[in-house]
């Protein structure tokens, strides 16, 4: 048996899913589709470790961890049949950059919802060099399902062998028909704006060769509020270094209260601290508290 290819999906798209599907053998594998047709069996994720907890007991624990990226949050659940990834992250302190393959997983409750997961293979500590390069692969993956589908949308039905015929490899094709079948038409703007969010993340802004700025240049009001916003942010990232004294992280009433002192009121902090939040620079540790990476 071929082993499986590990996708490079971003935690965004990973956590929309809601389809499984297998071929119905006893040791076929099962695949999670995702709404932009990648039918994921196993996953090769990087990102901030922000959370790692057992639990379960000390004889036999079961740890769940958390591991950020710039679209959202994995979450990997290793116990005894990992050992390997369970001692891992046993060990790990977070927040950490961190690399992990493991396998897909879908759960669906009584209560109702549907949840993804990882069942990690491996977990090892890497640094913020890989970690970008793996945004980088992550979005050119995503930019390839992003313009399969549109070519899909086109055809009523999309049938696999005119998706072959425009280059588009099997695997993707396969489930691309899945998900049109699954999901419908879904709002493809949502994840072109994610694959938009993850690259500007990852990339410096542009600056326009010398000679040219006199035309290119950001208009004066503009670069104004860039400049107020990223002071804001400066404030901010050191209301919530200095109240982190307990290393638990930083209260929100405690930084609310500091931040409107230092003359940010309550709707721009919570806009500062999403923005935050999405360039990685702080996460969550636990419910109401804030943490610099």
């Amino acid at each position: 048996m071929l082993r499986e290819i590990a996708w490079r999906v971003f935690a965004g798209e990973y956590n929309d899913a809601t389809k499984e599907v297998s071929d119905g053998g006893e040791r076929s594998p099962s695949y999670v589709v995702t709404p932009l047709g990648a039918k994921v069996n196993r996953l090769f994720v990087v990102g901030v470790l922000t959370d790692v907890e057992n639990v379960a007991t000390d004889e036999s624990p079961m740890w769940r961890a958390r591991l950020q990226d710039p679209t959202g949050t994995y979450h990997i659940y290793a116990g005894q049949y990992q050992p390997e990834a369970s001692a891992a992250l046993a060990k790990l302190k977070p927040p950490a950059f961190v690399a992990v393959t493991g396998k897909s997983r879908l759960f669906t409750p009584e209560s109702g919802g549907t949840y993804t997961s990882i069942r990690p293979e491996t977990v090892k500590v890497v640094d913020e060099g890989l970690r970008d390069y793996w945004i980088l692969e992550a979005s050119r993956s995503l930019k390839k399902r992003l313009e399969a589908l549109r070519e899909a949308y086109k055809m009523d039905p999309p049938k696999k062998e005119e998706l072959a015929a425009l280059g588009i490899k099997p695997a993707v094709a396969e489930g691309i028909l899945v998900a049109v079948e699954h999901y419908g038409k879904v709002d493809l703007s949502r994840y072109s704006a994610m694959l938009a969010e993850s690259l500007r993340y990852l990339l410096p802004e542009f600056r326009p060769p010398k000679g040219e700025e006199a035309d290119t240049a950001e208009p004066p009001a503009a670069k104004a509020a860039d400049e107020k916003k990223e002071a804001t942010e400066e404030t901010v990232l050191g209301i919530i270094g200095e109240l982190d004294t307990d290393g638990k992280g930083a209260a929100w009433d405690g930084i609310l209260g500091r931040a409107t002192k230092a003359g940010v009121d309550r709707d721009l902090l919570e806009e500062t601290i999403n923005s935050l939040l999405d360039k990685g620079l702080i996460y969550e540790p636990i419910l109401g508290r804030m943490k610099r990476i």
